[in-house]
């Protein structure tokens, strides 16, 4: 019944089928309510999520792709397209996470003694979003597009080792995504940051849907990255070419593989984390309750199981892109190849040692904060070996500057400084004092922007060409690559100044007026990387508009190493139509230069390809439905989508003809029309391959 402390817009609307949902859950109510310029922010985000989706939706009405995008994309099980969906994925949640750090940066700028443009919950929503979409539906997507895209091209693989369960994890990562981005449109986010630690996050204290969306977006998304680990840990030790012996794969494969056994080893952790605490707010368990026989220590060890190794997972692979970007860029073999293939498994092995330099702060005995800050200075010295392969490597090289190149030259210097910081917090003392202040803030910004970031888009540039068949666009890449660069000195090395002098992380208003001018440079930094994101945006367009004039069908556009550049670009469905045979690391490089790598003739035979299954976007959405149903108490609904999703699962066990075949003939005319591009492109000497010259022959010096 209506209160006078109850408004109608308070109370649930239908109970029994739309569960705790009340009017005043979607954000528009409340800005009509209360039209503060908070709400306002909220409503607006929320709009566009819908405007956007319907835009989408209209487009492809309008062109009539829905049937083309349903059988040719979501359905697909072919690695690359996989791949690409991956990113596409984690570009559209850069987009939302970057906003939120923007509005966070001008938040605190206008806070001074002043209550500033957004609330305080509205707020600690902002960083929660941010880091738990920088990390699980950004960085992760991203990196796991990306292997899932380029690893099996340069084993020389038609696909992954389980395509059917590539598609699967996709989708949940997928679904994962669709949560955090309903958050926007119906309820609140949870305010208990990206990490999620109880006791706030319990049922006591957080009565409300935020935490549940931030529960079931987690868990669905690491059960995905779970079976991505495991497929690609599987690929490459199954499927290598023939002669492709561990100590000749690629960089970025060895660093793919120790990133798989890393996710397949700590992502459950995280779900058992996630797991445990549901329990505690759905079914009354005391897990992580001190008071009624549970410990929250507990939560913070699962987590931080799964945390550090997290970051590892994100930055190995970063390592194999800048293998790749600078060997291929500097025209030399990657210096010391074992040392920084010890020096990766050294890092994989040692990043299982650290994770409680996360808590020094916690309680636990001095003589444990010193074995862990002894194990956290450790792991410095295999990625010191890294650095310096990489400067020999280009040592007397012909170094060319192209984009990626340039992401790696700022990221060696800049990830520098964030280690000497990262010494700092390893040493417990000193963790005390800056803890919780911006100065963690920045430093694992300053390892993650350029350390990570600079990676990703490095490595959507350089392989760009393969995946769609034309370059991206040089000075727009130029510019969106100075102002991430310069927006990341101007956000974050004002944190350093602000942590030491003991501003808190997580602030939503400043009472120290001194700490304005930092802020304001802070705030101007976010806009830099804004305009770096506007830039990214601008030369994706301008490229597809002038894809015909920079188009490298012939497929070798950088006088590339690796097998990936053995083929035409974009590749067939089946990467390859002969599996090569590797006698040598670089085989592709080397065999370009002996002439007799494309010289080689056979006659073709038909391929067997896996055939596309709408399974897997079924059980994405079935996963998302029974997770939506749970945070909003519709029991009904999620009784219902998880009994679809185990229909899916049991029906696709029975279903027979999983593969197609590719027929000789259509292999064979496939490929001379690649040859016969390739035999007329024009050879594109070093100097010329960042102008309309390059048709995607490279040309071999004698």
């Amino acid at each position: 019944m209506q209160t006078a402390q109850s408004p109608f817009w308070s109370d649930p609307v239908w109970p029994d089928l739309l569960g705790r949902f009340a009017w005043s859950d979607l954000p528009f109510v409340r800005a009509w309510q209360d039209p503060t310029l908070s709400e306002v922010i909220g409503a607006g985000a929320g709009l566009l999520v819908i405007v956007g989706a319907v835009a989408v939706a209209a487009l492809l009405t309008r062109y009539r792709l829905w049937g083309r995008l349903w059988s040719e994309w979501l359905t697909s099980l072919d690695h690359k397209k996989i791949g690409i969906m991956y990113i596409v994925l984690a570009l559209v949640m850069l987009a939302r996470a970057l906003t939120e750090a923007v509005l966070m940066r001008m938040q605190q700028a206008s806070a001074i003694g002043h209550p500033g443009i957004v609330s305080s919950d509205h707020f600690a929503q902002l960083f929660s979003t941010h880091g738990s979409i920088m990390i699980f539906f950004m960085a992760m997507p991203f990196i796991t597009g990306l292997i899932n895209y380029v690893m099996p091209l340069q084993i020389g693989a038609r696909d992954m080792a389980f395509p059917w369960a590539n598609s699967v994890a996709l989708w949940l990562t997928g679904g994962g995504a669709i949560l955090m981005m309903a958050s926007l449109v119906i309820g609140r986010f949870s305010t208990g940051g990206w990490s999620g630690y109880p006791p706030y996050t319990g049922l006591a204290f957080s009565p409300d849907v935020g935490p549940d969306y931030w529960i079931w977006a987690v868990t669905v998304g690491s059960i995905g990255s779970t079976l991505a680990g495991i497929n690609i840990a599987c690929t490459i030790v199954m499927l290598r070419a023939p002669g492709m012996a561990y100590m000749r794969m690629p960089l970025f494969c060895w660093t793919s593989l120790c990133t798989a056994i890393l996710m397949v080893f700590a992502m459950p952790p995280l779900t058992v984390a996630t797991a445990l605490l549901a329990l505690d707010r759905y079914l009354g368990f005391h897990f992580f309750t001190n008071d009624l026989g549970g410990n929250m220590m507990n939560y913070a060890n699962l987590f931080w199981l799964f945390g550090h190794p997290e970051v590892y997972i994100l930055i190995l692979p970063a390592f194999g892109i800048y293998s790749e970007v600078v060997a291929t860029f500097s025209s030399k073999e990657l210096y010391g190849y074992a040392s920084l293939v010890m020096a990766t498994m050294a890092i994989a092995v040692l990043s299982f040692t650290v994770w409680v330099h996360h808590f020094f702060t916690m309680g636990q005995s001095a003589a444990l904060n010193a074995v862990f800050g002894i194990a956290t200075m450790t792991i410095g010295v295999p990625t010191g070996v890294k650095l310096y392969d990489w400067i020999w490597t280009m040592f007397r090289g012909e170094v060319r500057f192209s984009v990626p190149m340039l992401y790696a030259l700022a990221f060696m210097v800049t990830f520098v400084i964030g280690g000497f910081t990262g010494i700092i917090l390893a040493i417990p003392p000193l963790d005390y004092v800056f803890h919780n202040t911006l100065f963690l803030v920045a430093h694992f910004h300053n390892m993650l922007i350029p350390g990570l970031l600079y990676a990703l888009l490095a490595g959507y540039t350089f392989w760009f060409p393969k995946a769609f068949g034309f370059r991206l666009d040089e000075f727009w890449g130029r510019i969106s690559c100075g102002c991430w660069i310069a927006g990341f000195y101007l956000a974050f090395m004002p944190l350093y100044v602000l942590g030491a002098s003991g501003m808190a992380r997580r602030s939503a208003e400043i009472l120290q007026p001194d700490f304005r001018p930092w802020l304001y440079v802070a705030g101007a930094g976010a806009l830099v990387l804004f305009a770096a994101l506007v830039a990214l945006v601008v030369q994706l367009v301008v490229s597809i508009r002038a894809r015909d004039a920079t188009c490298v069908f012939a497929g070798d556009p950088w006088d590339g190493r690796g097998l990936e550049w053995a083929t035409s670009s974009p590749p067939p469905d089946y990467n390859f139509a002969v599996i090569p045979e590797v006698d040598a690391r670089d085989a592709f490089y080397a065999g370009k230069r002996h002439g007799g790598w494309y010289a080689h003739r056979t006659p073709y035979t038909a391929i067997e390809m896996p055939r596309g299954s709408m399974t897997g976007p079924l059980i994405g959405l079935a996963a998302t439905a029974t997770s939506f149903g749970l945070i909003w108490h519709m029991w009904w609904l999620a009784a219902l989508s998880l009994e679809t999703l185990i229909l899916v699962v049991v029906v696709r066990s029975f279903v027979r003809g999983t593969h197609r075949v590719v027929p000789a003939r259509e292999v064979a005319a496939i490929e001379h029309r690649w040859h016969a591009a390739r035999a007329a492109a024009t050879p594109t000497p070093r100097a010329l391959e960042l102008t309309t010259a390059n048709s995607g022959r490279a040309d071999i010096p004698a």
